[in-house]
């Protein structure tokens, strides 16, 4: 009860929120950190991802490099980066120190939920759905952006909802090689036997994670509710339906 007392106490302080290594600074960081490496990781894993599952093709070869970058621990690669000479603990802008290393660490861990989830939403559209949909004429390029990628969005976004609260709590192992974000809260209280301090800073992460999960969820049922008519419910609806073959020019 006394360490939430002054858990609250730290929190409640103003002085400990203000300049360059206060909480807001740090929370900063780590937001900045989290959402870049998201990006990066979306820029990078879900094209693939997703036109692998439209093929149909590399299935096998994205799952398990999925599968080996979830067996990598972060916190063993974020070492190896920090000690290396490039990038190395130099600062990288508002990212702070070590701020590079950490971002392609993130990156990294972001990756396999990303990937395996896009994957795997555009296979699971049913078969019957897609020969309804050639059937009707559509090329391949209509029909992955007005069938298969609407159909498969809530669980795109599920994968990235997974990798946004991950790399999150994940950022705060930065702090155990002199990175940036609230880690460094967490790491001075402990260390320093000023354990308020160390409870408030992983108060603020908890509850950041909260509120991100949250906005995540939220984003999830968004993209999940269906809409008025749209083109792949027509096209499921006519899956039943007897269908004209179509040229063959137009098939993907």
């Amino acid at each position: 009860m006394n360490v939430l007392s002054e858990a609250w106490r730290y929190l409640t302080e103003a002085d400990n929120w203000t300049g360059p290594g206060g909480m807001a600074n740090l929370l900063t960081e780590q937001l900045l950190l989290t959402v870049t490496a998201l990006a990066m990781a979306l820029c990078v894993g879900l094209p693939l991802a997703l036109w692998l599952g439209h093929l149909g093709r590399g299935g096998f070869v994205a799952i398990n490099v999925s599968n080996v970058g979830r067996a990598v621990p972060t916190f063993a690669l974020l070492a190896l980066l920090v000690v290396a000479e490039w990038p190395g603990t130099q600062s990288f802008g508002p990212y702070g120190r070590a701020g590079l290393a950490t971002l392609i660490a993130l990156t990294l861990f972001a990756l396999p939920p990303i990937i395996t989830n896009a994957y795997v939403a555009v296979r699971e559209v049913p078969p019957d759905v897609r020969e309804s949909a050639r059937g009707m004429g559509m090329t391949g390029r209509q029909l992955f952006f007005r069938v298969e990628l609407p159909l498969a969005m809530p669980l795109v976004v599920s994968g990235v909802r997974l990798a946004l609260v991950q790399v999150w709590a994940t950022a705060t192992i930065a702090a155990l090689v002199a990175g940036p974000g609230l880690g460094r809260v967490i790491t001075d209280g402990f260390f320093r036997s000023n354990y308020g301090k160390g409870i408030a800073g992983a108060i603020v992460v908890a509850a950041v994670a909260l509120v991100l999960e949250l906005l995540a969820a939220a984003a999830q049922r968004l993209v999940a509710t269906p809409r008025g008519s749209s083109p792949n419910r027509e096209v499921g609806m006519s899956a039943g339906a007897p269908t004209v073959d179509a040229p063959a020019d137009a098939v993907g």
